[in-house]
């Protein structure tokens, strides 16, 4: 992601977040896992509120993004980015099949601008479905 700033550790705007962000979900979208794993800090922490998750490494977060079932689909529909560089909020409306249901996204950003942080928000409170405790710490 060196094409977003000029040098290592130079903040960003909004537009490079915006791109980041685009990236993110672009590639997630298309399940090219080498491009998200490279939208990612080392050290990147995921977390759901919801269902008390926590995904921490950018190793384990690919994974959990692979074996994610289901024909998703994300489509961003507005992203609000600090003037800074280092944060955005991000609403989007996630498909499966004929269901539609919005999420709220929050990232942060390291000095290389990759997410190190993500932190999503469903509509609804869930338990975590079984099958993905070799990836994630309950908090």
């Amino acid at each position: 992601m060196t094409d977003m700033a000029d040098s290592p550790g130079e903040a960003w705007g909004t537009a490079e977040v915006r791109a980041a962000v685009e990236a993110y979900w672009a590639t997630a979208d298309a399940r090219d896992w080498g491009a998200f794993a490279a939208t990612l800090a080392d050290d990147v922490v995921y977390e759901l509120p919801q269902s008390r998750e926590r995904i921490l490494g950018k190793e384990r977060f690919v994974r959990f993004n692979q074996e994610y079932p289901g024909d998703w689909h994300v489509r961003i529909e507005r992203t609000v980015a600090d003037g800074e560089g280092r944060q955005a909020a991000v609403r989007t409306l996630v498909t499966v099949g004929p269901d539609e249901t919005h999420a709220i996204h929050f990232f942060t950003f390291d000095a290389d601008g990759r997410i190190s942080g993500v932190t999503d928000f469903w509509p609804e409170p869930y338990e975590a479905p079984a099958g993905r405790e070799h990836l994630v710490e309950r908090y």
